[in-house]
């Protein structure tokens, strides 16, 4: 296994640990960015809209393709992604994470995209405020401050859509800034040396160091470019 949702819904200790690491290497992400300026709220956003854009272009003809999540072909991982959008609307409020299931399995095949489009519009709702960075959030990791959820969602987008993308035989036009920060983020948050067991993540997989920065990303989360 190598999907972060599993990761952030597996209670033990070690999924503490990659909690306090998430919160604690935010600042790191951005240390080249003066931190007036820095807002995660923005890459937040741009995850969402790409996830969106992504899975709109899905054809009916690939609903059993294979991803490279494993255990997730592009219908399942179509209803995933929807469930995710909504519980990042159900964290910004403060509510219970696990009120969301993992699966949004009422929406019928095809119907993903037409659901997609109010839950990213609750998104941007619900994460308006700029006080929701400093505001303890409860995750199914524990609980975090919103800057450091605002990443830990943008991660798990961004890799799922790179997912999706790879299964559809889409060539999404990724952000290579954005995607620095998130490798920033989660190479702290995901130490390579933690994989297996009880965490669900694949062996980093060897990419050169100058590789695409969307490839470093995935390669980090045990996807092979």
């Amino acid at each position: 296994m190598n999907e972060t949702e599993q990761l952030i819904e597996t209670p033990s200790d070690s999924t503490g640990a990659v909690a306090s690491a998430s919160a604690a290497s935010v600042p790191a992400a951005s240390a080249s960015v003066p931190a007036s300026s820095f807002d995660p709220r923005v890459d937040l956003a741009a995850a969402v809209e790409l996830a969106g854009r992504t899975l709109a272009a899905v054809r009916p003809g690939q609903y059993d393709a294979p991803t490279p999540c494993e255990e997730f072909d592009v219908r399942r991982l179509s209803s995933h992604l929807v469930a995710v959008v909504r519980r990042i609307s159900v964290i910004g409020r403060g509510e219970d994470p696990f009120s969301v299931p993992s699966f949004a399995d009422e929406i019928a095949d095809g119907d993903w995209a037409a659901a997609w489009e109010p839950g990213a519009r609750e998104v941007a709702r619900v994460w308006a405020d700029p006080a929701i960075l400093g505001r303890q959030l409860r995750l199914p990791i524990g609980v975090l401050p919103g800057a450091a959820a605002a990443a830990v969602y943008t991660h798990e987008l961004t890799v799922h859509t790179w997912d999706l993308a790879r299964a559809t035989g889409q060539s999404p036009d990724w952000d290579p800034a954005l995607i620095e920060r998130v490798i920033g983020v989660v190479r702290g948050a995901l130490p390579a040396e933690t994989r297996g067991g009880r965490i669900p993540f694949a062996e980093v997989v060897p990419v050169d160091a100058d590789a695409p920065a969307i490839d470093r990303l995935v390669a980090w989360a045990g996807r092979r470019p």
